[in-house]
Order: C-alpha cells, then structure tokens, then sequence
C-alpha cells in the first residue's frame, strides 16, 4: 500500500481515493503544481492534507475565510492532525504561540488568510522557513476568488502570484469548485499557474435533485419546501436583498422554523454569532445573501433554496453545490420571475463596468434564464455550461415530471402588438386589462378602450397573460424603461414574431404533484433510523463538549453506515468510511455500546 493510501485509511478513515484524488496527492507530493477543479463535496481538501502530511515541512494553506479555517483546522485536530490558523480573530499571544510552533516544526498545516500571508511580517517569516527548507507545499484554495469576471471576487487574491516568485521549488496548488474555461484560464494566468498540471474532475453532483418554478406567492411556496419536505433538517435560502433576507428570515420563525439571517449590512459579531449557530445546530436554516457560503464545509445541509434569480450560472452552481456535501440526498429550489430579470439587467446597465463586463454579465444572466425555461433535463444543460456532456438525469423536475408546452405564438403577437398600439409607455398589469378588455377607469381615461387590442385577449386569465409578459422579459423580446415606471418597450427582437417569421413557444402552466419525498436512509428499515437517531444524539453530546460543529466529530454518512452495518469489533468499525485511528481510539467504544444496546440479543 502506497504511504498516500495508508494515510488515507488511518488518518482520515477512507478506504479508497475517489476519482482524481490519487492522481493528484502523487502529483503533488513528487513536486508538481496543479490546478484542480472539483465539485463542492469531491474532496478537495484531501488533495493538499495528505501531501501536507507527508512532504517535508509545513504546508500553507490560503484560505479567504475564517469560518473555513476553524471549520478545517478542527476537523483535523480530530483526526490527530497538527494544524493551526493565522487570521484576525486570534488575539497578539494566541498569534505569537502559533507563530512559535511553525518555527519550532510542530504543524503540518497552517491555514492564512491572503492578506495576513501578504503582510510583510508573515511573509519573511515563510521566507525564512523556505530557505531551511521547511515550507512543505502552498495550496490556494477558494481559487475563482482571483478571477475579476466572477461573483467571488477579492482583490487580495490577485497579489498571490507574489508566492511563486517568493518560493521557488515549492508546489503549489490552486482548487476550486467553480470555473468555467475562461475561468480557468484566469485563475491559472493570475497566479501564474499556466505551465502547472490541470486535474478537472466531473461537475455533477448527482445526489442533488434540482427544482426551478414560477414564482407564486414565493413565502408560501418556501414554507411548504421546508416544512413538507425538509422539516427538522439544516438548509440555506438565499435571497437577493438585506431587507429580503430579514423579512424572510422573521418570518420562518414566526412558522416555527428556526432561522437565522445573514448579509453585510449586520454588524461583524452578529454574522460570526448566527454562522457559529448555523454550523452547529443541526436543524437550522440560514437565511442568506450570497455574501453567505463560501467555503463553508457543514455537510449536511440537506436543501438549498433561491427566492430569487441568482446572478449566474457559476454562482448558481456554486451556491446549491452547499447542499449534500456529504453525498447523501439533498434538494435545489429556484423561484425565480421576470421582475428578477428586469433587476438584474439594470444593475447591469447601471453598473461602472465597461461595455465588455456588461455584455458578459448579460450573457451570464441569459445562460440562467435558459436554465430556468428550459423544457429539457436541468442537469445536462448545467454540466453542458461547463464543458461536459451527459444523459439525462432523472433526478431533476423536468425529468421526474416533464413540463407540457403550448403555441403561444398568437398570445404572444397580441401582447407585443398591444405594446405597440398603447405607445410603449405601460407596464403589464395595465397591458393586461387592455388585453382582456377590461373597462377600468385608467383605460377609460387613456382611451384605450378604442384601440384594436382592447379585448382581444379574453380567452387567457391574468396569470397566463403574466405569464406571456414574463417570457416576452426573460427572452428580449421586450426590455423594461425604468425610467418610464417599468413601461415595455419592443425590442428589435420581436420583429420577426410580429412579422410572423417565427413561433413562441411556452411551457405549459401545471400545478406541481408533490413528488414522494424517499426515507432519509434507501433501502434501510427502521431499527437503523432509529439508531443513527441515537448515534445523532451522541454526537450532539460529543460536539457541544468539544466545542466543535458536530459534523468535525463524524458526519452523516458515516454515521448512517454504521447504522446499517452495525460493527460488533473496533476492526469491523474501523472498515467504516470516515472512522480513522484517532477517532477510533477516541469514540471507538461508545459507538459499540450505543449499537450493542440498539440491537436485540
């Protein structure tokens, strides 16, 4: 067995690399640089702590968030791992101490924030540590943060490319979950990486189920989300605005779901008080803006939800990628609206980038809109944005219930001919009346009631004509003049449907069948619910006096494994995934007790 695979197994108690995993420990470990691209939940961290662990000297670790740090830093210590951190929540003493142990060799991994790494203090100090010898390899993770066309950007992240002239010699490792081609050329141009091994593993994530619906009385739609099919369990709702995320997050605790909020505009303290909360509580939802996420390694968020349109499709990706890292079944909700396009166009159009920034960010908001209107399998289009093709999944709402559509092309001609006959100076609500022939007394007094489009659209309700409105939006064919109270202008994208030169096709509306949501454990029968039910409540008992988030203890999949295998030997349980020998020497014998007592003599 290979010194990578042995540590593999004891420390970290898998029994085998998964995909590119191997491949890119040995890279690393005989002195080769990589840029590794991995899903959120591949196991990235893997692919620089075990060379770390094995390489002489002390592996640095750039990390762009404290909360990663802990989270991290923890998790190893569990296993046995001397890892330390370098951020600002350590006090001067607790800083120095650290400091004393990297001089004096006693860490494996130190994690850093960019900019603590950048101060010239911290710099000579790993400066003079290399020249002994002593740096072991340099990972960046959080990589995309360097790009400037994505939605993660930190400038500190673009003076890293100090480190490879700083340290020659030194491998150096960058990763991230989310990055597109142009992305990735980025990434390796900034931190000089060009000539540097790529390992670019599958962006599926084939445990998430993927949801995306009209919006329609968006909280109600949430609330019964959570309490339907995720009750009692950990989740994120992003929403696009502070005051959203307030109102959004009171209200779910007026329903007895407990949530907490977060965004920018909350004092630090609060932020770092509801992240702590949410990462060690298992049952809380976490009501975010996207300012929430990054990095944050709790496995067992079991769904994510949008309630609104988020900005591209990489965020998209990135921001459900939070859910099921531990690779057991999660779900992705997306409401999403016209009005959602309309916003976000105009904080386009009124941003100070140039002229290219905003084309590409159109063209990053239009690639959404098609995820979101597609009739086709979500995932196949998903994985087709990053290069990758695939069958469909059967795992996504248009699988499971394929949408019916209907030609709304005549539906569409009179909306757009409405818009033309009324002197595009109104938004839909009122187009609507027109459209049905409604007499109210705004089109009594525009004198719209004489046009030739008043009435013609009777045959439609209002929420279908809304409907048409919104698609005639979302594809371009009408654009929003915000300076007018939202009027709708024609575009010159619906010369050819009013020329009748083309078709316009809709899905059809549906009430949504409640798809039967599968027992937490496929395929296990109750006795092991009810003693992973147990393991649960032990490892709470474990987190709480450890002070760490319980997932740092075992996470779910391990413990769901143990449930169903039910280990009578510390050999049977050291088979199971995720139990290394620390943790076996630690808990080995309360895990045995707990199963000997669930399981009939």
């Amino acid at each position: 067995m290979s010194r990578a695979r042995e540590t593999l197994q004891h420390v970290f108690g898998y029994p085998s690399f998964r995909g590119e995993q191997e491949a890119i420990v040995e890279h690393v470990l005989a002195g080769g640089d990589a840029l590794v691209l991995m899903p959120t939940g591949g196991g990235k961290s893997l692919c620089y702590q075990i060379p770390a662990l094995l390489r002489v000297g002390t592996a640095i670790v750039v990390s762009p968030l404290i909360a990663l740090m802990h989270d991290q830093v923890s998790a190893l210590r569990e296993a046995g791992v001397a890892a330390a951190y370098l951020n600002s929540s350590l006090d001067q003493d607790e800083a120095w101490a650290i400091e004393m142990d990297l001089r004096a060799g006693a860490l494996d991994l130190l994690y850093v924030a960019p900019e603590r790494l950048l101060a010239g203090r911290t710099l000579s100090m790993l400066e003079s540590l290399h020249r002994e010898g002593r740096i072991g390899l340099i990972a960046i993770d959080e990589a995309h943060c360097v790009a400037q066309w994505g939605h993660d950007f930190r400038p500190e992240y673009l003076q890293l490319a100090v480190l490879a002239e700083r340290f020659p010699g030194v491998p150096r490792i960058a990763l991230t979950a989310t990055a597109d081609a142009r992305g990735r050329e980025e990434i390796a141009e900034r931190l000089q990486l060009t000539e540097a091994r790529r390992f670019i593993s599958s962006f599926d994530r084939p445990n998430i189920r993927y949801r995306i619906a009209d919006k329609d009385n968006p909280r109600k739609q949430l609330l019964s989300f959570i309490r339907d099919e995720h009750r009692g369990e950990a989740g994120i709702v992003y929403c696009l605005s502070r005051r959203k995320v307030d109102e959004t997050a009171a209200f779910l605790v007026e329903q007895g779901i407990p949530a907490l909020p977060y965004h920018a505009g909350m004092g630090a303290e609060a932020r770092a008080a509801n992240q702590l909360h949410f990462l060690r509580e298992e049952a809380t939802v976490m009501v975010a803006t996207i300012a929430f996420g990054m990095g944050i390694d709790k496995p067992d968020v079991r769904f994510v939800a949008h309630l609104d349109l988020p900005r591209s499709l990489e965020g998209y990706y990135q921001e459900t990628g939070r859910a099921g890292r531990d690779g057991l079944p999660a779900e992705v909700m997306m409401l999403w609206g016209a009005g959602d396009v309309v916003q976000q166009r105009r904080m386009i159009d009124m941003s100070e980038g140039s002229e290219e920034f905003k084309r590409q960010a159109r063209g990053r908001l239009d690639a959404l809109v098609a995820l979101a209107e597609t009739t086709g399998c979500r995932r196949q289009m998903l994985l087709a944005h990053f290069g990758e093709a695939s069958e469909p999944c059967g795992n996504c709402d248009t699988c499971l219930q394929p949408p019916s559509t209907w030609d709304a092309t005549d539906a569409a001609r009179k909306a757009l001919s409405c818009v033309y006959r009324t002197g595009q100076r109104y938004g839909a609500a009122y187009l609507i009346d027109v459209l049905r022939g409604e007499p109210t007394e705004k089109v009594s007094e525009r004198g719209h009631e004489g046009v030739s489009t008043f009435g013609i659209g009777a045959e439609l309700d209002e929420k279908s004509w809304k409907s048409v409105f919104r698609q005639l939006v979302a594809r371009g064919l009408l654009a929003v003049d915000h300076d007018r109270f939202n009027a709708l202008l024609l575009t010159e994208a619906s010369r050819p449907l009013l020329k009748g030169e083309a078709e316009f096709r809709m899905r059809e509306p549906t009430r949504r069948k409640r798809v039967r949501k599968e027992p937490r454990f496929v395929g296990r029968d109750a006795r092991d619910d009810a003693l992973f039910e147990a393991l649960r409540q032990w490892r709470s008992e474990m987190a709480r006096e450890r002070n760490v988030p319980a997932y740092v203890i075992f996470n779910d999949a391990t413990l769901t494994d143990i449930a169903h295998a039910r280990p009578e030997s510390l050999d049977a349980l050291s088979s199971i995934s995720g139990v290394g020998d620390r943790k076996l020497e630690a808990y080995g014998e309360q895990i045995l007790a707990l199963v000997r007592e669930a399981t009939p003599a």
